[in-house]
């Protein structure tokens, strides 16, 4: 496989591939806000996982391919581009945030965002000084934005900094938009599983102004003693 012919194949694989019986209920899951092909996880990964695996260890990052997978009008071009950019993670500079901005703010919706937040989270944990951006997200007016600064430290575990995480949601609090609300929620209950003390003493603190979603998500995995 050569860098000049693997999109183009990818594509059209995918294409040759179409199940229009299992489309619409896949659109469906999805609120109708995407087309598919009706390709399910283990046909994709299966049609698509060698030509990716191939593509992720030519030199550099195929921005080219992730933006033309971003222009498909079926989503499991998208799908593809974000495992992709999982692939090239190593690669990725602190330069690759606007881009990876972009993708987030374009055809947005949950499975699209929390899946590039993992991938902007490593930029962020390999550049520190990228903690300032975040801070900068968290009050963006695109929601999708402001979820993926939310969520962006969840593999963090130990080394999660948690005055940066206080800030993000401090700047979020009061929103009545359920996808913030949610984020919240799930960044709180994955800390707990590091620190369940830091957590419930946080639940505690801002028990007032947090919304009953964003509680009963931080708090399900919380034992009852902290």
């Amino acid at each position: 496989m050569t860098d000049e012919n693997w999109a183009g194949i990818l594509f059209e694989t995918l294409e040759a591939a179409e199940d229009p019986e299992k489309a619409p209920a896949m659109e469906a899951y999805m609120k109708h806000n995407f087309k598919y092909l009706g390709l399910s996880t283990p046909v994709l990964s299966k049609l698509a996982g060698p030509l990716l695996k191939a593509a992720s260890q030519l030199p550099g990052v195929d921005w080219e391919f992730i933006e033309q997978a971003w222009q498909k009008p079926y989503r499991e071009a998208q799908y593809c581009a974000i495992s992709y950019l999982n692939r090239v993670r190593s690669k990725l500079t602190k330069d690759d945030l606007p881009a990876l901005k972009r993708l987030v703010q374009t055809k947005s919706w949950w499975d699209s965002v929390d899946s590039l937040s993992g991938t902007i989270g490593d930029i962020v944990h390999r550049w520190p000084e990228l903690k300032q951006e975040m801070l900068a997200w968290s009050v963006d007016p695109d929601l999708w934005t402001r979820r993926v600064a939310i969520i962006h430290q969840l593999e963090f575990k130990a080394q999660t900094d948690t005055d940066l995480m206080t800030q993000i949601i401090l700047n979020n609090l009061g929103s009545r938009e359920f996808f913030i609300n949610k984020a919240i929620g799930w960044c709180l209950r994955q800390f707990s599983w590091t620190n369940p003390g830091w957590v419930a003493a946080f639940v505690r603190e801002h028990e007032a102004v947090l919304s009953n979603l964003s509680k009963r998500e931080a708090t399900k995995r919380l034992p009852p003693t902290a």
